[in-house]
């Protein structure tokens, strides 16, 4: 019988389905009996025209056309025939017919030939593909009922049993409301009447369990058409039933892979699209699903191709599950959590062979395969999970775990047609899947390289006090090329750096990479900050030209923006250029925010030639310095402007240590996937005390090197340092002597006592000093030598009208 309770009325379908087909009733001699209003616009003929004459009368005149004893012969042979005719219009032109002849049983063993036409050549190729007109064409089966005004069953075929479960002696002279008590019978009635009313054709769509396979539910569409006497008059319903389960089932597949491609995969973590694809499953194909990957996946590390399984069994992660009852612990295993599979487990036989397996009716009588995982078996008997599909998740040949597929509420079995479903669903999930992995090795490396590369401690000796932060941005881009820098320069000064290389990916952290040790290395050349950025551009530039040689191809990294500036705790000036990138924000110790007017500069390896100008700057002791990437203050719905107040007004307590203010920095951005890397450096300004720099100008005369000597013995008395007296005196002496021999201005000595002691000797020579390995018989050419070796190191800047050669010492010597 059919299952009322399952069977569901479904939208009106589009009615020129059907309307584009002409239905006609013959008599057993092949006289028309009833016909439909489709007639008159197919051939011409209304029903009082055809109506009591025989069927021959829209056949053309010919030798060759058989007569109507000869077409009931060939009905009669075949039962059910269907063809392409050439049948005679009213207006007397010939068309082109596609006709389908079916035969019907009445009481009393009568029967009645129940004839559509369709005139092929005004379809359209939508049209052509209609499930019922189809049907009507072809030998597909179609189960036909006719009923009287009263609705009552006249004339039927012998297919509609096969459709609603009614037998023929059951249906025929009964409603069918008497033969199927229940809400459906009542609601296909009602559709029936509306055609008797319009004398219109309706389509609907309804869903049934047949009696030839009571595990799989059956949709059927029906069309009513009114069947017309000679005058006109309404004598009967034809109802016309087709079984579309296959392209009901072709849609709702076709529904669910296009949810499939927007829902599966919208973001590039792994362990989302293992969750992203259970809930797809779930309940549209199975009642509980989970998703279960191998444990190197989530860290974007390859699968392990094959899986071995020969000394323990392998180790997956639950990356999704999802079921029908939402917080009922249908499983031993939560998301996230570590799953071991036995290798007695049909589990493993999918990820050995890569095959998916099926079992319909899972078998959990004693001694099956669930009694192999005594956890496992317990929770499909008290859920009485009754089906099961397990699928394997390939990409690039490699499995990267499996999906399993069961059901416990719906009592309907899966089948092939469910698993082929279940493998394009996982399919389309692998692809997603291997794609989220192969981003997070990228991105993972990516993080790796940058962090090797970023400082872990930042030395602000005399200078500064610094603190920092880095947000690595957590989109598809992946990982920026953000970094930072605090390098320790001569004289107790500090160099301060921030940039941002455009793009993301390794391409970005390794571009970054390569610029930070340019900086430091031209930092080392203590050149002043406009020139380092226009010896950083050229840079820049080359290694853009060579990896576009080296790969044939436009480069990778297009541009990078960067602030350099060097602050001097001796002076308290803090001299800066920028290329490109956010001007930093200022806070004096009363909490008072600006942003210096330093020129804007062009960004790196743009290649327009424009100079980088440098701006200096008084900072009083104590001021906080902020260095940052557009990332903290650019946001998808702010401009850049209130991005940076916001940033000012979070830095605006000046009292608060520098570890609270970065959090805060941080923190008050809006709550939305940062779409850029954050970095943030803090520093607090420091001076020196005037009693820590002793500083002296002598002439430029023999007399210079014995003063100097003197003086700085004297100075290192008064810091209690007389124990860095004997090489700080030889140190001063080599410097002052080559700066009496190579100048003619006057020369000057300062001496800073940091947590080094440093000893700088200017000059009016621009020429840089080099160090040279004299020979035995040279009598010169050996006082940077000795420099080199009595000092910690030692090297040259250039100033403002000459040179200094500067050395460091260690504060506290030692005594070996």
């Amino acid at each position: 019988m059919t299952n009322t309770d399952r069977m569901t009325l479904g939208k009106r379908l589009n009615t020129r389905e059907i309307s584009e087909s002409a239905v006609a009733m013959l008599d057993e001699s092949g006289t028309v009996v009833a016909l439909t209003q489709a007639a008159e616009r197919i051939l011409g003929y209304s029903a009082g025209d055809v109506v009591g004459r025989s069927a021959t009368l829209v056949l053309p005149s010919s030798e060759e056309t058989p007569t109507i004893s000869a077409f009931i012969e060939q009905w009669r042979a075949q039962n059910d025939w269907s063809g392409m005719i050439t049948v005679r219009h009213r207006d007397g032109r010939m068309l082109d017919i596609a006709h389908r002849i079916s035969t019907l049983k009445g009481q009393d063993g009568t029967f009645r030939w129940l004839v559509s036409v369709t005139d092929v050549g005004t379809l359209s190729q939508e049209a052509i593909n209609g499930t019922v007109r189809e049907s009507l064409r072809t030998h597909a089966p179609i189960g036909i009922v006719v009923r009287d005004p009263q609705l009552r069953c006249v004339w039927a075929n012998d297919t509609m049993e096969s459709h609603d479960g009614i037998s023929l002696d059951r249906r025929l002279g009964r409603r069918l409301t008497e033969c199927l008590p229940g809400f459906e019978a009542e609601a296909l009635e009602a559709a029936m009447q509306q055609a008797l009313r319009n004398g219109t054709t309706a389509v609907h769509e309804h869903r049934a369990w047949p009696t030839e396979d009571p595990r799989r539910e059956h949709a059927f569409s029906v069309s009513y058409s009114c069947l017309q006497d000679a005058d006109g008059k309404t004598v009967a319903v034809c109802a016309i039933s087709v079984d579309v389960t296959g392209n009901q089932r072709t849609r709702e597949r076709f529904a669910i892979l296009s949810q499939a491609r927007t829902r599966i995969g919208s973001t590039l973590d792994v362990m989302q699209t293992g969750q992203e694809l259970a809930d797809l499953a779930v309940p549209v194909l199975a009642d509980f699903a989970y998703v279960e990957l191998a444990e190197s996946i989530p860290f974007g590390e390859e699968p392990p191709t094959p899986i071995d399984m020969s000394d323990r069994p392998p180790v997956f992660l639950r990356a999704g599950q999802a079921s029908i009852h939402p917080g009922v612990p249908e499983s031993s295993f939560a998301r996230g959590e570590t799953v071991f599979v036995p290798a007695t487990l049909p589990h493993a036989g999918v990820l050995r062979t890569g095959r998916s397996y099926l079992e319909p009716v899972l078998d959990t009588s004693p001694g099956a395969w669930i009694d192999h995982d005594p956890a496992r078996a317990q929770k499909i008997r008290e859920n009485g999970t009754h089906s099961l599909m397990i699928v394997p998740i390939i990409a690039r040949r490699a499995v990267l775990g499996i999906a399993l597929f069961l059901r416990t509420e719906d009592p309907v079995p899966f089948h092939e047609d469910d698993l082929l479903l279940a493998e394009e669903l996982v399919t389309r999930a692998a692809l997603a899947l291997d794609n989220a992995r192969r981003y997070t090795r990228e991105r993972t490396a990516a993080l790796a390289l940058q962090r090797n590369l970023l400082p872990h401690r930042l030395m602000g000796g005399a200078a500064v006090e610094a603190a920092w932060r880095y947000l690595p941005a957590d989109t598809e881009a992946g990982v920026g090329g953000d970094w930072f820098d605090v390098i320790p320069l001569s004289g107790a000064r500090v160099a301060l750096v921030v940039g941002d290389v455009v793009g993301h990916g390794i391409n970005a952290a390794a571009t970054m990479g390569r610029l930070r040790t340019a900086v430091r290395t031209l930092a080392d050349l203590e050149m002043p900050p406009d020139e380092l950025l226009a010896r950083l551009d050229g840079t820049f530039q080359r290694l853009a030209e060579e990896d576009a040689n080296a790969a044939d191809q436009t480069p990778t990294v297009v541009g990078a923006t960067c602030l350099y500036a060097v602050y001097d705790p001796a002076t308290r000036k803090c001299t800066m250029a920028r290329a490109g990138h956010p001007p930093p924000v200022i806070i004096d110790p009363q909490g008072q925010v600006t942003f210096p007017d330093l020129p804007t500069g062009s960004p790196l390896g743009i290649g327009l030639g424009v100079p980088f100008e440098a701006v200096e700057l008084a900072l009083t002791e104590g001021s906080l310095l902020a260095l940052y990437t557009d990332g903290l203050i650019e946001t998808r719905d702010h401009d850049i402007d209130v991005g940076m107040r916001r940033l000012a007004t979070a830095l605006a307590q000046p009292d608060r240590c520098l570890e609270d203010l970065c959090a805060r920095a941080t923190q008050t951005r809006p709550r939305q996937a940062p779409s850029d890397d954050v970095t943030l450096l803090l520093v607090r300004t420091r001076s020196l005390n005037p009693a820590q720099v002793a500083s002296w100008t002598l002439p430029n005369d023999q007399t210079a090197v014995r003063s100097a000597r003197h003086m700085a013995a004297r100075q290192l008395t008064e810091w209690g340092l007389e124990g860095l007296q004997d090489p700080t005196q030889l140190i001063v002496s080599e410097l002052v002597t080559n700066a009496v021999r190579h100048s003619t201005g006057p020369i000057g000595l300062r001496l800073i006592q940091h947590q080094v002691l440093t000893c700088e000797v200017f000059d009016t020579d621009a020429n840089f000093p080099r160090l040279s390995h004299a020979r035995a018989i040279d009598e010169n050419g050996r006082g940077l030598f000795l420099v080199t070796q009595l000092s910690r190191r030692w090297g040259t800047r250039p100033e403002s009208g000459g040179k200094v050669i500067w050395a460091d010492l260690d504060s506290a010597p030692s005594h070996g």
